[in-house]
């Protein structure tokens, strides 16, 4: 009989882990590992663990906050999709007025952090974070009018680069370096992103949705794997640029070798089980990793 009124207070509790995606890690630690490519081939790199520490905290805020904008701009959809109908906001398990005042919670966080980055590097990134902010916010309304959608993630996730760049150089310096390295960041995001939304193919052409996805058609794995061998290429000519050890490239290797297995798996037309697009998902936050251990390696 005691533990019977807990029932409530642990339910909510569930279900703001899975409105943040807490309880789905893979998510939050693949926006984190762009970020940590950015610092770990920065010039004066290695980070500070102070800085590590304010980028960790600055990425699950704006991660949380844009998973709560998704959920609630596709509240409605999400309830006629198999692999979303179980979402808090869609089942109707949460408020969403208490939804929006967490969502303004999680940026006057993200905020606080960039104002709490070093000098002289804070005013760029003040910048860089405002003009985030709209495509964040956007992101979810994408697939009803652009059929990329994909690409405007990836365009979001570009900002995982540019932000700590800029904290730790005091801005944007080194070009080729940081280009190199946020392009390779934006063709792995909408790789792997594609591959996500190749689960929901037949909810999203049910509902007149778009995305990368159905928008490729037949083409869709062989794009997939162009995108991957562009962002090894790109983190390669950026580790160069960088004049990142040897110890770089064996991580570099096994990486790559992954990344191409794991698109060949894909098939284009046949839809698989989600558990197939979920698992690439999560394979590609190991291999994302294993990029950035070997920039640490070789970065010294």
């Amino acid at each position: 009989m005691t533990g019977a009124p807990q029932r409530p207070q642990t339910s909510a509790i569930a279900a703001w882990f899975q409105l943040l995606r807490w309880n789905k890690p893979s998510g939050r630690l693949i926006l984190l590992i762009p970020a940590g490519w950015s610092l770990w081939l920065t010039p004066s790199g290695p980070p500070a663990t102070a800085l590590v520490l304010l980028i960790l905290v600055g990425g699950l805020s704006v991660s949380a906050a844009g998973c709560i904008a998704n959920d609630l701009w596709d509240r409605r959809i999400d309830r006629q999709v198999e692999r979303t109908k179980g979402r808090p906001l869609a089942r109707g398990g949460l408020s969403v007025l208490l939804a929006v005042l967490v969502l303004v919670l999680l940026l006057v966080i993200s905020l606080l952090v960039v104002l709490a980055l070093p000098m002289p590097g804070r005013s760029a990134c003040l910048g860089l974070a405002l003009l985030a902010l709209p495509p964040i916010l956007l992101y979810p309304s994408a697939k009803r009018w652009f059929p990329f959608p994909q690409a405007v993630l990836a365009l979001c996730w570009g900002f995982a680069v540019l932000i700590p760049w800029a904290a730790q150089e005091g801005g944007l310096t080194d070009l080729a370096t940081l280009l190199f390295c946020w392009l390779g960041t934006l063709t792995w995001t909408f790789g792997f992103d594609t591959v996500y939304a190749m689960a929901d193919r037949p909810d999203d052409r049910k509902l007149g949705l778009r995305s990368s996805a159905l928008t490729l058609g037949a083409a869709v794995v062989p794009v997939v794997e162009l995108s991957y061998v562009i962002t090894l290429l790109s983190l390669a000519a950026a580790a160069i640029s960088a004049g990142t050890g040897w110890g770089f490239w064996p991580f570099w290797l096994i990486a790559g070798l992954g990344m191409v297995r794991e698109a060949r798996q894909l098939q284009p037309l046949s839809q698989q089980s989600m558990a197939v697009y979920g698992r690439h998902f999560k394979h590609q936050v190991w291999l994302g990793a294993l990029l950035l251990l070997g920039l640490m390696v070789g970065g010294g």
